[in-house]
C-alpha cells in the first residue's frame, strides 16, 4: 500500500482521524487530527497546516475543531465544508494572521470562548482574503484588523459580544457582502490611532440587531462606526435595528455615504460629527429614528458636507437611549448644502440650519417636506452666521420656515421678519 504523498495541489485531512504522521515525519498517532475528537487539537492543525503550506493548498474535514493560537502562513489557501467545519475557541484567540501576504480562508467557521481575544485577529498582512466564512457566539469581537490590506467577503456574523469586525489603522480594506446581527456593540468599525487616510470601502453588507452593552453616548450601538479614518466610502448597505446610529461618522475627512437603507435607528440614523471635513450623503433612505442625518459641531470644525436626494422619514418623538435628542430630519451647521432631499413625518424641524451661534452658510434648496411640525427652522442666536433657503416645498402643521434661539421658535414666519437678519437670503 503505497504512503499518501504531498502534492503541490492539496493536502486534504478527511475521515474521522487522518494520519498525519504520513504529512509530518516524526508526528505521532496521539497526534491525529479527529473531526470527531473532543480534545484540543491545536498541534495537530497546525502541524497539518505547516505540511500544507508548499503546496499552496489545505482542505479541512467536517467538524467541529478545538484549536488555539494557529499561526497561519502566506500564499496558501485554507478551505473547509461549507457549515460544516469549525474551529472553535476555548478560551484564547483561535488563531493570528500576522506579516503575511496573499492568504484565502474559505467556507470555514469560527466559533467559541476566545476569552479577551477576537475569534480571529490579522495584523500587519496584505493580500488577505476571507470569504464565506462564518463567525458565531464569541464574548468579545468576531474579527480583528490592524495595520492590513484585507477582503472580507460573503461572510456571515452574529452573537458577539462587542465588534463583527473592528479594523484599526487599515492599509487598503474592503468589506463586501456580508451578513452581521445580534452583536453586543458594533457591527463594523473603521478606526485609526491617528487621523489619516483609510480608504476603506464598505458595500453591500446587511446589518442589523446592534446593541450598546457598554454604554456611552454614541461610541457604542452603531452598524457601521467610522473614526479618524479618511476617504472611507460607505455604500448600498441595509442596516437596521441599531442602539444609536446606523452609520456614525466621526472626525472624518473626505467620507462617501451614498445608497444606504437605514432602518429603525434609536438615535441619529446617519451622523457625521465632531471634526469632520467634506462628508457627502447622497441617496440613502432613513426610515425610522429619533433623529435623521446630522452634520454637526461646528464647534469641534465639523464642517462641509453635501447632503442630497436622501428620503428621511417616520422621526420618533424621543430616543430611549439619549434623552437630549430632539426629532429632526436633517441638520447641518456649517459650510453645508442640503439639496433635492424628501423629508415626511417629523414631529420637530424637519430641516434644521444651527445650533445657538453655531451656524455658518447653509444653502437648503429644492427640497420637498410633508407632515411635519416644522418645515425648516434656522438659527437665530446671536451670533449665527448666513444661510440661503431657496426653492423648497415645505407642508408644516405649525410653521413653514422658522427662526430658532436654542430650542425656541422666536420667530414663527421668518420669511417676513428677514428684514431683521440680513445674514439670511431668501431667494
Amino acid at each position: 500500500m503505497k504512503s499518501p504523498r504531498l502534492t503541490r495541489r492539496a493536502v486534504t485531512l478527511g475521515g474521522l482521524a487522518v494520519a498525519a504522521a504520513a504529512l509530518v515525519p516524526g508526528l505521532t498517532l496521539a497526534q491525529e487530527f479527529d473531526p470527531a475528537s473532543t480534545a484540543d487539537q491545536t498541534g495537530a492543525l497546525q502541524a497539518a497546516i505547516d505540511a500544507a503550506a508548499p503546496a499552496g493548498r489545505l482542505l479541512l474535514p467536517p467538524g467541529r475543531f478545538r484549536v488555539s493560537g494557529l499561526r497561519l502562513p502566506s500564499s496558501m489557501t485554507i478551505e473547509g465544508i461549507p457549515g460544516a467545519t469549525w474551529l472553535v475557541a476555548q478560551g484564547a484567540a483561535i488563531g493570528a494572521i500576522s506579516s503575511v501576504s496573499n492568504l484565502t480562508l474559505r467556507d470555514i467557521g469560527f466559533v467559541g470562548d476566545s476569552g479577551s481575544d477576537a475569534l480571529l485577529a490579522i495584523e500587519r498582512s496584505s493580500g488577505v482574503t476571507l470569504t464565506s466564512c462564518l463567525f458565531r457566539d464569541s464574548p468579545g469581537m468576531a474579527l480583528q484588523l490592524s495595520a492590513s490590506a484585507a477582503i472580507i467577503d460573503g461572510c456571515d456574523f452574529s452573537g458577539h459580544g462587542d465588534a463583527a469586525i473592528h479594523a484599526m489603522d487599515s492599509t487598503g480594506l474592503f468589506i463586501t457582502g456580508n451578513r452581521i446581527a445580534r452583536c453586543g456593540n458594533a457591527g463594523i468599525r473603521i478606526w485609526r490611532s491617528e487621523s489619516g487616510a483609510d480608504n476603506s470601502i464598505v458595500r453591500g453588507n446587511v446589518i442589523s440587531e446592534i446593541d450598546w452593552r457598554d454604554g456611552g453616548n454614541g461610541q457604542n450601538g452603531n452598524g457601521i462606526n467610522v473614526f479618524r479614518a479618511d476617504n472611507v466610502i460607505v455604500g448600498d448597505n441595509a442596516i437596521s435595528g441599531c442602539a444609536f446610529s446606523a452609520i456614525r461618522l466621526n472626525a472624518t475627512r473626505n467620507a462617501q455615504v451614498s445608497g444606504n437603507q437605514c432602518l429603525a435607528s434609536g438615535e441619529v440614523a446617519i451622523f457625521s460629527e465632531f471634526g469632520f471635513s467634506g462628508s457627502i450623503i447622497a441617496n440613502n433612505v432613513v426610515d425610522g429614528a429619533a433623529g435623521g442625518i446630522s452634520m454637526t459641531n461646528l464647534d469641534a470644525e465639523g464642517h462641509m458636507a453635501v447632503c442630497s436626494g436622501n428620503i428621511v422619514r417616520t422621526i420618533a418623538p424621543s430616543s430611549a437611549v439619549n434623552p437630549d435628542t430632539r426629532p429632526f430630519g436633517i441638520f447641518a451647521e456649517a459650510d453645508a448644502a442640503i439639496a433635492g432631499n424628501v423629508v415626511d413625518g417629523v414631529p420637530g424641524i424637519a430641516i434644521g440650519a444651527g445650533w445657538g451661534p453655531y451656524l455658518r452658510n447653509v444653502a437648503i434648496s429644492g427640497n420637498v417636506v410633508t407632515n411635519s411640525r416644522i418645515g425648516i427652522g434656522v438659527s437665530v442666536a446671536e451670533g449665527a452666521g448666513a444661510v440661503t433657503i431657496t426653492g423648497n416645498q415645505l407642508d408644516a402643521t405649525e410653521h413653514a420656515i422658522a427662526g430658532m434661539r436654542w430650542t425656541q421658535v422666536a420667530e414663527p414666519d421668518l420669511a417676513a421678519a428677514a428684514d431683521r437678519y440680513p445674514q439670511l437670503s431668501f431667494r
